[in-house]
Order: C-alpha cells, then structure tokens, then sequence
C-alpha cells in the first residue's frame, strides 16, 4: 500500500481555540504529522508526494465563494488589521439563507460553524495540498491500487459546502469520493472518527450517488451537537443512503465492532465499488477528547473487516490527537488492512 503526504501541510499551525469560556491552544498540532508518519512507516508503507490536481475536483464539491474566501481572507483582513495573526470569527451568521456579502468580516462569520479554524498566513498551502493529497490517493485507487492512503491535514470531514468547523476547511474525503464517483466509481464514505461527519452528511444528503455512513459518539452529548442522529437518513433522492451509527460515549471494542459490522452490510447492499474510509483515530481510549474506548488492537480488527468487502479502499486520515499511542493506532489499523488483504489472496 502506498502513502500521500505533502510538507506543506504542517504550515498550518492555528493558535486560537476557544473552550469552557477559555482561550486555550488549538489541538490540531503540526506535530500530529511525526506521530503520524511513525505509523505509517511502522506498517511499512511507501511514501509519495501528491500530484496537483488543480481546483476544479475542489469546486465539484465546495463552492466558488468559499474556496476564493478560504485561499484570500488572510491577505484581504490583513489589510484592514494591524499585526494580524490568525482569522477567527467575532461572529457566525444565524441564517445561510441570506444575502451574501463580500465584506471581508462579513464572510468570516458566513463561513465559520465555531471559533476551531483559525487561518493565518499559510493555512491556504496546507489546506490546499491537504485535499490534493486525498486527490492522489484516489487517483492510485483509479490506477489499479487495492489500497491507499492520504495523510490530510488539516481533516476535513466536518467541513460542509461552504462553511469551515470542527478543525476542517476543505472534505477531504467528500472530495476524494466526488473525485471517484466522476471517474465511473460507485463510492461509500465510512467514517470512523469519534466525532459525527456533519460536513459530509450535509455535502451530500440530498444524494443517492455516493452512501454516507458515520459511526460516532451520540451527538446529543457529544460535538458537533446538531447533526449526526440516528433519525437523520438524508432526504429527496439522498432518502436511505446516509446512515448514522451513534453510540453511547465510553463504547469500546466490542460495541464498536458491532457498529461497524451493521455499517458495512449497508455499504455491500449499496453495491459500492470502492469505499473511502474517513479514517478518525481519536476512537482511541487514550485519545484527549475521550469519546470512545477503541484500543490499539481494535484499530486492526476495523481494518480487518473492511478489507472483507474485498473492494478498493481510500482511505483519507481525518482527526487522531496527540498522545503516545497515535502513531501507535495507525500503524495498527494500516497493517490491519494489508494483512487480511494478504490473507484474502492465499
């Protein structure tokens, strides 16, 4: 299996984060990246630079407004405040359904969910190539490859059409999945991160070309808090193909495996002819936001019944914050895949 990453992913380093009525320093660390590539070299994978890919796969998914807002915020703020730093929101606006305005402060508040993605000076090259990353992964997918893997960051799941949350500007996966789905694949995004993928749920809800399915903590106690319910299942063409798997907060192996069992037999009866796993490792019973109690092991046995689809796999590295064993959890759950694929052909 082989590995998509870009340097200039780390540039983004946001600073600003608010919690519990604090300022504290965001968790989405550059230094996530070295703990990240232990694991892949761990599992042993070759690692590749991404190709370009340019905006228009970016733009089948996001729209025009938010990506020029997202690459010229920065500089156009820069220009009205001194010794800017970072672009973070003093207000989010209550109502999408509005006039736009292209009032620089305007549109910080229209395209922000919460305060969690700051941009400053070099996010756009990060976030940029972030998605390219994703892009080339999937292009390897289109090439022949059984199995891929794009290190993104920043993530991107809860980033919807035109507003950033949740660390997330650009849906990675969403885009790598539309990538897919435009070169004759019939795509299912599973993800596997300990937070609901709100921004891929909404991107494509109103679809029935590419099946979402999240396994997650129970939203009502859990962010993003107003998306990721049971009862949510899409609507007009997209009725039945999103399926929500929320589960209590504390959830460990057992209960996780359940889920992703059940998961998977929606994916198999879509008829999905490759699956972009939005790979979140923060399920991880030591992972700082403690949502669920997967082990290390149990990133394998994930990986192991994935790979029994015996389709493609893509799979787009979404969150998985700083602690000892996330290095750890990727390499367990890469070699998960490769050894029951290895398995599979003898």
């Amino acid at each position: 299996m082989k590995a998509v990453f870009d340097e200039r992913q780390r540039k983004h380093d946001p600073q600003f984060r608010l919690a519990d009525g604090k300022v504290i320093l965001n968790p989405d660390r550059p230094e996530r990246v070295n703990e990240l590539l232990r694991g892949l070299r761990q599992a042993g994978l070759e690692l590749n630079a991404p190709m370009d890919h340019g905006m228009a796969p970016l733009a089948a998914v996001h729209t025009p407004r938010y990506l020029a807002y997202l690459k010229t915020i920065h500089a156009r703020r820069s220009e009205q405040v001194a010794d800017l730093g970072e672009v973070v929101p003093g207000r989010i606006s209550p109502d999408r359904r509005v006039h736009y305005s292209y009032d620089a402060e305007a549109q910080i508040g229209f395209h922000n969910a919460d305060t969690s993605c700051p941009i400053s000076e070099h996010s756009w090259d990060a976030i940029y190539w972030s998605a390219q990353t994703a892009l080339t992964g999937a292009g390897m997918i289109l090439d022949g490859a059984d199995a891929a893997y794009a290190l993104c960051r920043p993530s991107g799941h809860h980033a919807y059409r035109e507003v950033s949350g949740g660390f997330c500007f650009l849906n990675n996966s969403g885009i790598a999945a539309e990538f897919l789905r435009a070169h004759g694949h019939r795509p299912a995004i599973l993800d596997i991160d300990v937070h609901h993928g709100n921004g891929t749920q909404g991107i494509f809800y109103d679809r029935d070309d590419v099946l979402t399915v999240s396994i997650h903590v129970d939203p009502a106690e859990f962010y993003p808090f107003y998306a990721g319910g049971a009862q949510e299942c899409g609507e007009g063409r997209g009725v039945g193909y999103n399926l929500n798997l929320p589960l209590a907060r504390g959830t460990g192996d057992k209960g996780y495996l359940e889920a992703v069992d059940r998961a998977l037999e929606q994916v198999s009866a879509y008829g999905a002819s490759v699956i972009v796993v939005a790979l979140g490792l923060d399920a991880h019973e030591d992972d700082p936001f403690q949502g669920l109690k997967v082990t290390t092991e149990g990133f394998a046995r994930i990986a192991g019944r994935i790979a029994k689809l015996d389709i493609p796999v893509l799979n787009v590295q979404e969150g998985g914050y700083m602690q000892p064993s996330l290095g750890d959890n990727l390499g367990s759950y890469l070699a998960g895949l490769q050894n029951a694929r290895q398995s599979a052909t003898h």
